[in-house]
Protein backbone atom coordinates (compact mmCIF):
# COMPACT_ATOMS: atom_id res chain seq x y z
CA UNK A 1 0.00 0.00 0.00
CA UNK A 2 0.87 3.58 -0.77
CA UNK A 3 0.49 6.92 0.66
CA UNK A 4 -0.97 9.54 -1.98
CA UNK A 5 0.32 13.85 -0.93
CA UNK A 6 -3.90 13.56 -0.04
CA UNK A 7 -3.21 11.12 3.11
CA UNK A 8 -5.33 8.78 1.28
CA UNK A 9 -4.59 5.02 1.36
CA UNK A 10 -4.20 3.41 -2.23
CA UNK A 11 -2.69 -0.28 -3.25
CA UNK A 12 1.04 -0.74 -4.60
CA UNK A 13 0.75 -0.72 -8.21
CA UNK A 14 2.62 -4.10 -8.12
CA UNK A 15 0.27 -5.86 -5.76
CA UNK A 16 -1.75 -7.03 -8.87
CA UNK A 17 1.42 -8.16 -10.62
CA UNK A 18 2.78 -10.10 -7.48
CA UNK A 19 -0.23 -11.52 -7.47
CA UNK A 20 -0.27 -13.08 -10.97
CA UNK A 21 3.24 -13.90 -11.28
CA UNK A 22 2.58 -16.29 -7.44
CA UNK A 23 -0.37 -17.73 -9.48
CA UNK A 24 1.35 -18.29 -12.93
CA UNK A 25 4.44 -19.69 -11.00
CA UNK A 26 2.61 -22.42 -8.83
CA UNK A 27 0.50 -23.56 -11.80
CA UNK A 28 3.47 -23.68 -14.01
CA UNK A 29 5.42 -25.90 -10.93
CA UNK A 30 2.07 -27.72 -11.53
CA UNK A 31 2.40 -28.90 -15.25
CA UNK A 32 5.87 -29.61 -14.79
CA UNK A 33 5.19 -32.14 -12.25
CA UNK A 34 2.08 -33.66 -14.40
CA UNK A 35 4.48 -33.79 -17.07
CA UNK A 36 6.90 -36.04 -15.29
CA UNK A 37 3.42 -38.83 -15.46
CA UNK A 38 4.32 -40.48 -18.25
CA UNK A 39 8.15 -41.49 -17.81
CA UNK A 40 6.85 -42.86 -14.71
CA UNK A 41 4.41 -44.93 -15.87
CA UNK A 42 6.81 -45.80 -18.86
CA UNK A 43 9.32 -46.90 -15.91
CA UNK A 44 7.29 -48.88 -13.99
CA UNK A 45 4.01 -49.31 -14.07
CA UNK A 46 3.30 -50.89 -18.00
CA UNK A 47 1.49 -54.24 -16.32
CA UNK A 48 -1.35 -52.43 -15.15
CA UNK A 49 -4.19 -51.34 -16.45
CA UNK A 50 -4.33 -47.58 -17.76
CA UNK A 51 -7.86 -47.26 -15.58
CA UNK A 52 -6.31 -48.93 -12.39
CA UNK A 53 -3.50 -46.15 -12.71
CA UNK A 54 -5.75 -43.41 -13.15
CA UNK A 55 -8.07 -44.90 -10.38
CA UNK A 56 -5.77 -45.92 -8.30
CA UNK A 57 -3.58 -42.53 -8.57
CA UNK A 58 -7.22 -40.68 -7.60
CA UNK A 59 -7.67 -42.74 -4.28
CA UNK A 60 -3.35 -42.20 -3.22
CA UNK A 61 -3.99 -38.59 -3.90
CA UNK A 62 -7.30 -38.30 -1.93
CA UNK A 63 -5.49 -40.25 1.11
CA UNK A 64 -2.40 -38.28 0.69
CA UNK A 65 -4.35 -34.99 0.98
CA UNK A 66 -6.38 -36.31 3.70
CA UNK A 67 -3.11 -37.52 6.10
CA UNK A 68 -1.42 -33.83 5.05
CA UNK A 69 -4.63 -31.95 6.49
CA UNK A 70 -4.34 -33.89 9.44
CA UNK A 71 -0.95 -33.51 10.00
CA UNK A 72 -1.41 -29.12 9.54
CA UNK A 73 -4.21 -29.40 11.72
CA UNK A 74 -2.63 -31.42 14.67
CA UNK A 75 -3.12 -30.51 18.17
CA UNK A 76 -6.08 -28.09 16.60
CA UNK A 77 -9.82 -28.77 17.64
CA UNK A 78 -11.16 -27.97 14.73
CA UNK A 79 -13.47 -30.11 12.82
CA UNK A 80 -12.40 -31.38 9.58
CA UNK A 81 -16.36 -32.16 8.62
CA UNK A 82 -17.48 -29.77 5.73
CA UNK A 83 -19.55 -26.90 6.28
CA UNK A 84 -20.05 -24.95 2.62
CA UNK A 85 -22.70 -23.09 3.64
CA UNK A 86 -20.76 -21.26 6.13
CA UNK A 87 -18.61 -20.12 2.87
CA UNK A 88 -21.57 -19.54 0.55
CA UNK A 89 -20.85 -23.01 -1.07
CA UNK A 90 -23.37 -26.06 -2.30
CA UNK A 91 -22.26 -29.74 -1.64
CA UNK A 92 -23.29 -29.54 -5.40
CA UNK A 93 -19.99 -27.48 -6.14
CA UNK A 94 -17.81 -30.32 -4.96
CA UNK A 95 -19.58 -32.69 -7.01
CA UNK A 96 -19.53 -31.27 -10.21
CA UNK A 97 -15.63 -30.44 -9.16
CA UNK A 98 -15.22 -34.54 -8.55
CA UNK A 99 -17.38 -35.43 -11.86
CA UNK A 100 -14.89 -33.19 -13.49
CA UNK A 101 -11.50 -34.77 -12.42
CA UNK A 102 -13.05 -38.45 -12.05
CA UNK A 103 -14.50 -37.92 -15.59
CA UNK A 104 -11.12 -36.12 -17.07
CA UNK A 105 -9.25 -39.82 -15.80
CA UNK A 106 -11.72 -41.93 -17.17
CA UNK A 107 -12.22 -40.24 -20.82
CA UNK A 108 -8.64 -39.55 -21.13
CA UNK A 109 -7.85 -43.38 -20.72
CA UNK A 110 -10.55 -44.88 -22.71
CA UNK A 111 -9.80 -42.55 -25.48
CA UNK A 112 -6.41 -43.12 -25.56
CA UNK A 113 -7.37 -47.01 -26.13
CA UNK A 114 -8.94 -45.84 -29.24
CA UNK A 115 -7.69 -42.44 -30.63
CA UNK A 116 -4.16 -44.27 -29.91
CA UNK A 117 -1.78 -41.95 -27.67
CA UNK A 118 -0.36 -39.25 -29.99
CA UNK A 119 -3.74 -38.43 -31.29
CA UNK A 120 -5.51 -39.30 -28.02
CA UNK A 121 -3.01 -37.07 -25.14
CA UNK A 122 -3.53 -33.94 -28.47
CA UNK A 123 -6.90 -34.02 -28.12
CA UNK A 124 -7.69 -33.93 -24.82
CA UNK A 125 -5.15 -31.87 -23.21
CA UNK A 126 -5.16 -29.12 -26.65
CA UNK A 127 -9.08 -28.64 -26.24
CA UNK A 128 -9.17 -28.03 -22.34
CA UNK A 129 -8.26 -24.77 -22.28
CA UNK A 130 -10.32 -24.19 -25.53
CA UNK A 131 -13.10 -25.37 -23.53
CA UNK A 132 -12.11 -23.52 -20.65
CA UNK A 133 -12.36 -20.12 -22.57
CA UNK A 134 -15.63 -21.56 -24.43
CA UNK A 135 -17.21 -22.22 -20.38
CA UNK A 136 -15.68 -18.93 -19.30
CA UNK A 137 -17.59 -16.81 -21.98
CA UNK A 138 -20.84 -18.42 -22.34
CA UNK A 139 -21.70 -20.13 -18.89
CA UNK A 140 -19.72 -17.18 -16.67
CA UNK A 141 -20.47 -14.60 -18.82
CA UNK A 142 -16.86 -13.20 -18.84
CA UNK A 143 -15.20 -13.43 -22.22
CA UNK A 144 -11.18 -13.57 -22.28
CA UNK A 145 -9.57 -10.76 -24.07
CA UNK A 146 -8.39 -11.44 -28.23
CA UNK A 147 -4.96 -11.93 -26.98
CA UNK A 148 -5.41 -14.48 -24.43
CA UNK A 149 -7.28 -16.47 -27.44
CA UNK A 150 -4.76 -15.90 -29.53
CA UNK A 151 -1.32 -17.42 -26.84
CA UNK A 152 -4.12 -20.26 -26.31
CA UNK A 153 -4.71 -21.22 -30.32
CA UNK A 154 -0.40 -20.68 -30.84
CA UNK A 155 0.20 -23.16 -27.70
CA UNK A 156 -2.57 -25.84 -28.51
CA UNK A 157 -1.20 -25.57 -32.14
CA UNK A 158 2.13 -26.57 -30.77
CA UNK A 159 0.98 -29.04 -28.83
CA UNK A 160 -0.45 -31.00 -31.33
CA UNK A 161 2.46 -30.46 -33.50
CA UNK A 162 4.50 -31.64 -30.28
CA UNK A 163 2.63 -34.99 -30.04
CA UNK A 164 1.66 -35.41 -33.73
CA UNK A 165 5.67 -35.06 -34.67
CA UNK A 166 6.45 -38.10 -32.05
CA UNK A 167 4.27 -40.30 -34.45
CA UNK A 168 0.15 -39.93 -34.54
CA UNK A 169 -2.20 -42.78 -35.59
CA UNK A 170 -2.61 -42.58 -39.48
CA UNK A 171 -6.47 -44.06 -38.25
CA UNK A 172 -8.96 -41.94 -36.85
CA UNK A 173 -11.15 -43.78 -34.43
CA UNK A 174 -14.21 -41.14 -34.00
CA UNK A 175 -15.56 -42.73 -30.40
CA UNK A 176 -12.24 -42.43 -28.77
CA UNK A 177 -11.52 -38.60 -30.45
CA UNK A 178 -15.47 -37.78 -28.54
CA UNK A 179 -14.24 -39.41 -25.46
CA UNK A 180 -10.58 -37.35 -25.39
CA UNK A 181 -12.93 -33.87 -25.92
CA UNK A 182 -15.10 -35.29 -23.12
CA UNK A 183 -12.11 -35.44 -21.13
CA UNK A 184 -10.96 -31.67 -22.21
CA UNK A 185 -14.20 -30.79 -21.19
CA UNK A 186 -13.87 -32.68 -18.12
CA UNK A 187 -11.02 -30.62 -17.12
CA UNK A 188 -12.22 -27.87 -17.97
CA UNK A 189 -15.00 -27.57 -16.04
CA UNK A 190 -13.26 -28.73 -13.06
CA UNK A 191 -10.92 -26.06 -13.24
CA UNK A 192 -13.39 -23.29 -13.12
CA UNK A 193 -15.46 -25.45 -10.89
CA UNK A 194 -12.26 -25.57 -8.51
CA UNK A 195 -11.08 -21.76 -8.74
CA UNK A 196 -14.83 -20.78 -6.74
CA UNK A 197 -13.97 -23.60 -4.29
CA UNK A 198 -10.24 -22.54 -3.61
CA UNK A 199 -11.26 -18.52 -3.25
CA UNK A 200 -14.03 -19.63 -0.36
CA UNK A 201 -12.08 -22.20 1.37
CA UNK A 202 -8.64 -23.92 2.10
CA UNK A 203 -6.86 -25.53 -0.97
CA UNK A 204 -6.22 -28.53 1.20
CA UNK A 205 -9.86 -28.89 2.25
CA UNK A 206 -11.52 -28.60 -1.00
CA UNK A 207 -9.06 -31.13 -2.92
CA UNK A 208 -9.11 -33.49 -0.45
CA UNK A 209 -13.24 -34.18 -0.63
CA UNK A 210 -12.91 -33.14 -4.52
CA UNK A 211 -10.19 -35.90 -5.00
CA UNK A 212 -11.74 -38.35 -2.76
CA UNK A 213 -15.31 -38.22 -4.54
CA UNK A 214 -13.56 -38.63 -7.81
CA UNK A 215 -12.02 -41.96 -6.20
CA UNK A 216 -14.90 -43.16 -5.34
CA UNK A 217 -16.99 -42.01 -8.81
CA UNK A 218 -13.38 -43.69 -11.01
CA UNK A 219 -12.44 -47.26 -9.18
CA UNK A 220 -15.99 -49.07 -10.07
CA UNK A 221 -15.55 -47.49 -13.43
CA UNK A 222 -11.98 -49.50 -13.81
CA UNK A 223 -13.24 -52.39 -11.64
CA UNK A 224 -16.35 -52.63 -14.92
CA UNK A 225 -13.65 -52.19 -17.61
CA UNK A 226 -10.34 -53.58 -16.34
CA UNK A 227 -11.57 -56.03 -13.81
CA UNK A 228 -9.40 -57.32 -11.49
CA UNK A 229 -5.91 -54.78 -11.00
CA UNK A 230 -2.56 -57.23 -11.97
CA UNK A 231 -0.36 -55.59 -9.52
CA UNK A 232 3.50 -55.25 -8.68
CA UNK A 233 6.22 -53.77 -6.59
CA UNK A 234 7.21 -51.26 -9.09
CA UNK A 235 3.62 -50.52 -10.04
CA UNK A 236 2.91 -50.15 -6.70
CA UNK A 237 5.60 -47.71 -6.49
CA UNK A 238 4.14 -45.68 -9.56
CA UNK A 239 1.35 -45.40 -8.67
CA UNK A 240 1.82 -43.88 -5.13
CA UNK A 241 3.97 -41.39 -6.81
CA UNK A 242 1.33 -40.47 -9.04
CA UNK A 243 -1.08 -40.23 -6.70
CA UNK A 244 0.89 -38.40 -3.86
CA UNK A 245 2.92 -36.07 -6.14
CA UNK A 246 1.32 -35.99 -9.65
CA UNK A 247 -2.64 -35.36 -8.37
CA UNK A 248 -1.51 -34.45 -4.69
CA UNK A 249 1.04 -32.28 -4.75
CA UNK A 250 0.64 -30.72 -8.54
CA UNK A 251 -3.22 -30.49 -7.77
CA UNK A 252 -2.85 -28.29 -4.60
CA UNK A 253 -0.42 -25.71 -6.06
CA UNK A 254 -2.31 -25.35 -9.11
CA UNK A 255 -5.40 -24.81 -6.62
CA UNK A 256 -3.45 -22.26 -4.89
CA UNK A 257 -2.29 -20.85 -8.25
CA UNK A 258 -6.11 -20.47 -9.34
CA UNK A 259 -6.78 -18.41 -6.82
CA UNK A 260 -4.82 -15.38 -8.27
CA UNK A 261 -5.83 -16.18 -11.77
CA UNK A 262 -8.56 -17.06 -14.15
CA UNK A 263 -9.14 -20.22 -14.33
CA UNK A 264 -9.14 -20.63 -18.08
CA UNK A 265 -5.27 -19.73 -17.88
CA UNK A 266 -4.34 -21.65 -15.89
CA UNK A 267 -6.22 -24.55 -17.75
CA UNK A 268 -4.00 -23.42 -20.52
CA UNK A 269 -0.58 -23.04 -18.60
CA UNK A 270 -1.13 -26.82 -17.83
CA UNK A 271 0.22 -27.07 -21.42
CA UNK A 272 3.28 -27.08 -19.73
CA UNK A 273 2.56 -30.70 -19.13
CA UNK A 274 3.50 -31.86 -22.86
CA UNK A 275 6.66 -29.93 -22.24
CA UNK A 276 7.81 -31.09 -19.29
CA UNK A 277 7.15 -34.73 -20.92
CA UNK A 278 9.00 -33.80 -23.90
CA UNK A 279 11.74 -32.95 -22.28
CA UNK A 280 12.22 -36.17 -19.57
CA UNK A 281 11.35 -37.88 -22.82
CA UNK A 282 14.61 -36.84 -24.71
CA UNK A 283 16.43 -36.59 -21.79
CA UNK A 284 15.88 -39.57 -19.38
CA UNK A 285 14.21 -42.42 -21.97
CA UNK A 286 16.60 -41.09 -24.82
CA UNK A 287 14.33 -40.49 -27.40
CA UNK A 288 14.84 -38.61 -30.45
CA UNK A 289 12.44 -36.32 -31.86
CA UNK A 290 11.78 -34.94 -35.18
CA UNK A 291 12.14 -30.87 -36.37
CA UNK A 292 8.46 -30.62 -35.98
CA UNK A 293 7.80 -31.83 -32.22
CA UNK A 294 10.97 -28.91 -31.62
CA UNK A 295 8.84 -26.33 -34.08
CA UNK A 296 5.85 -27.48 -31.86
CA UNK A 297 7.48 -26.97 -28.55
CA UNK A 298 8.84 -23.37 -29.42
CA UNK A 299 5.17 -22.39 -30.20
CA UNK A 300 3.53 -24.44 -27.05
CA UNK A 301 6.44 -21.74 -25.15
CA UNK A 302 5.71 -18.36 -27.42
CA UNK A 303 2.09 -19.20 -27.08
CA UNK A 304 2.06 -19.92 -23.02
CA UNK A 305 4.20 -16.23 -22.73
CA UNK A 306 1.22 -14.58 -25.00
CA UNK A 307 -1.25 -15.94 -22.41
CA UNK A 308 0.87 -14.60 -19.57
CA UNK A 309 1.34 -11.22 -21.32
CA UNK A 310 -2.83 -10.95 -21.54
CA UNK A 311 -3.13 -12.14 -17.54
CA UNK A 312 -1.29 -9.70 -16.34
CA UNK A 313 -3.21 -7.08 -18.27
CA UNK A 314 -6.11 -8.50 -17.21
Amino acid sequence: MTQTSSGMVSPAPSSFFSASAQGIALVAIAGVLWGTSGTAQYLGAAGLSPFWVGAAQLAVAAAFLGLSLLWARRGSTGSLVLRPRQAGLRLSSFFWASLGIGGYSVFFYAGLQMAGVGVGTAVAIGSSPIWAGLLQALVLRAPLSPLWWLGTLVSVAGGVAMVMGEGGSSQVSWPGLALCLLAGLSYAGYALVNKRLVSHMSPKVVNFYVFSGAALLALPVAALYAGAPQWSLSAVLVVVYLGAVVSGIAHLLFSMGLRHISGPTGVALSLIEPVAAFVLAVWIVGEHQPWVAWVGLAAVLLGLWVVVKAEMRG
